[in-house]
């Protein structure tokens, strides 16, 4: 059994949070440079140019990549063979938020009830996903998400008669319905399967795969690969200005479902989709 002490979480998670906002992951600012130089658009190159600039000057000055620092999502992957001391596992997760956006000057963006709107002034609490799995390691990806890009975001419940090509035109339509609003050029994140709440999970969790990186499943990868053309050939581009690089990537992970339903989930990420991540 290992012993992972509460006080050493809270400590990763701050820095996660702070590092998250300030620098995109190598394979994200690889894509977005790689786009860039794809983009036929004068104005989408100028766009592009100016996105290239701030993801350097958040990193060069130790500044946010943007001002909406997002609401903090955790995922997180406990080995069964951990055990947690010093104090509860979700309470140190939120004391690293609440510390990482304190001390990191991030903005606090959460309101504690949906209508009296009353802001708890530490970005806290977090979203959490927990997963069980074998071993004895601790995984925490730090993932903030801005509400430019989530407000943006869509689930439907197909039926099982659903084509991939219905799957497909449902993740452009989304997409085209968002316009400039989340920031393009988007990552899109897709879950296909499982329920109405872990389609979306899954949605989210599919952010974390490294831009560019291909689907295990040749079926999905060639959607991925289908989608991702159609987006770019709606003319949307950079920052919604028009030009031929509107999304980075599209990521999908299936999952068994019920007979009866075939759920999707589009969550759409800005081109500063950020997420950190360590191993205790």
């Amino acid at each position: 059994m290992k012993e992972i002490s509460a006080a050493s979480i809270t400590k990763t998670v701050a820095r996660l949070c702070i590092e998250a906002n300030m620098a995109l992951p190598e394979g994200l600012c690889r894509a977005i440079g790689e786009a860039a130089a794809r983009e036929q658009s004068v104005v989408g190159r100028v766009a592009f140019d100016a996105m290239l600039k701030n993801i350097g000057c958040a990193r060069e000055d130790g500044l946010p990549l943007c001002q909406d620092t997002g609401m903090a999502v955790i995922f997180c992957e406990v080995g069964q063979e951990v055990n947690i001391t010093g104090g509860g596992f979700e309470d140190a997760i939120n004391g690293g938020v609440r510390e990482g956006y304190t001390q990191g000057y991030l903005r606090a963006s959460i309101v504690k009830d949906p209508f009296d709107r009353v802001n708890t002034g530490d970005n806290t609490p977090a979203v959490i996903h927990t997963r069980i799995v074998p071993g004895d390691g601790l995984t925490l990806d730090v993932a903030p998400k801005g509400f430019g890009s989530e407000n943006m975001s869509a689930i439907r419940m197909f039926d099982p008669s659903a084509r991939p090509e219905d799957i497909e035109a449902f993740i452009v339509e989304s997409v085209v319905r968002a316009g400039g609003s989340p920031c393009p050029p988007v990552c899109v994140g897709v879950g296909l399967g499982g329920d109405f709440e872990s389609c979306a999970i899954a949605a989210k969790r599919a952010l974390l795969r490294e831009a560019g990186s291909g689907n295990g499943d040749p079926f999905y990868d060639g959607m991925e690969k289908r989608t991702l053309a159609a987006l770019n050939a709606t003319g949307i581009g950079p920052q919604g200005m028009g030009g031929n690089v509107t999304a980075l990537f599209v990521h999908i992970i299936p999952m068994p479902t019920h007979i009866a339903g075939l759920p999707c989930a589009v969550n759409i990420g800005c081109h500063i989709t950020r997420h950190a991540r360590a191993v205790l």
